[in-house]
């Protein structure tokens, strides 16, 4: 028999497609949830979204900065507030939760015991927030928990900048209409993506950590995951990847070949891209261009380019409104 912590859909609970004051309610609400602390315990956030199951539309996300937590503890959050939003759109329909956290789905599901006193306050407080007969959880891969994902990103990257987490205009993806479609043919074509990420293979972890982690950390990422042949590091709302293993071909890295070239980064005033230059040398970079630095890319693109000892070419941008 389900105890009341339990998680399956109760048939004896009223059924959500009833009536409701307010005209019909939903018969299910998909909640999706993630958390993440950099340094675990760390700065930490967490990002929530509800999903319409039928059309895949996000009907309303939030994110939020928790100082400094574990990353159950941000996951956890991520749930709580993941609960909450859909309650309030309809304190009647079931839920499913889809999290990458496998902790909290086991956890919550009743199948693994919560033996650390925070995470049973936390799992309480979910059951307080919406009645367990109405919330079934299912575990994600990471992959498909890519919009929560990037809202606790957002939110840790708010709460170190000492800013408000502010969510973006920009619809979701599953509401925007196909090319030409209720589309002003006369007006500019705006871009309606923003890069997610950016993954580059490498051979051997240890010395691309030495340059380009050291490099990705003076630039304002912090790292993010560290695992047997891999690493990324996060920030303004995106992460960079470095990843070594198998499925790496061996052969050195040549950017002249057709594929990426290189990366750019803003890189703050003339000051700091110069600063940043001469320090990136004692970590295996070397200056591109001697003979034109710094307007290798032209007399109005003041930047540093820099390769490493495996070939990766990156350049370092000043912004031409500071001086």
């Amino acid at each position: 028999m389900q105890d009341s912590a339990g998680t399956l859909f109760d048939d004896a609970f009223p059924s959500a497609t009833d009536e409701s004051p307010d005209g019909p309610a939903r018969d299910l609400l998909i909640v999706e949830a993630d958390g993440g602390s950099r340094g675990n315990p760390g700065h930490a956030g967490y990002g929530a979204l509800v999903r319409d199951p039928k059309t895949g539309a996000i009907l309303v996300e939030k994110a939020g900065y928790i100082g400094i937590a574990s990353n159950n503890v941000a996951e956890y959050s991520g749930l709580l507030a993941g609960l909450t939003l859909a309650d309030e759109i309809d304190s009647g329909c079931r839920i499913l939760v889809k999290m990458d956290s496998k902790l909290v789905v086991e956890q919550m599901s009743g199948r693994w015991k919560i033996k650390h006193a925070d995470m049973q306050k936390l799992a309480g407080r979910a059951r307080r927030i919406v009645d367990s007969r109405r919330v079934q959880y299912e575990w994600i891969p990471r992959e498909k928990n890519k919009d929560a994902d990037r809202l606790s990103n957002e939110a840790m990257d708010a709460g170190m900048a000492g800013v408000e987490w502010k969510p973006k205009s920009s619809p979701s993806p599953q509401e925007d209409s196909r090319p030409g479609e209720n589309a002003d043919v006369g007006g500019p074509r705006i871009a309606s993506g923003t890069l997610h990420h950016v993954e580059i293979w490498i051979q051997d972890l240890n010395a691309a950590r030495s340059s380009m982690g050291w490099l990705f950390e003076r630039l304002g990422f912090l790292p993010k995951d560290s695992w047997e042949n891999g690493a990324s590091w996060a920030g303004n709302g995106t992460y960079l990847v470095l990843e070594a293993g198998p499925d790496v071909l061996s052969g050195p890295h040549e950017r002249r070949r057709q594929g990426v070239n290189h990366l750019a980064f803003n890189a703050g005033t003339r000051a700091q891209v110069d600063l940043l230059a001469r320090r990136a040398g004692s970590h295996g970079w070397t200056l591109l261009f001697r003979d034109r630095h710094p307007y290798a890319g032209g007399r109005e693109h003041y930047a540093a380019y820099l390769e490493n000892a495996e070939g990766f070419e990156v350049e370092l941008v000043a912004d031409q409104n500071a001086q």
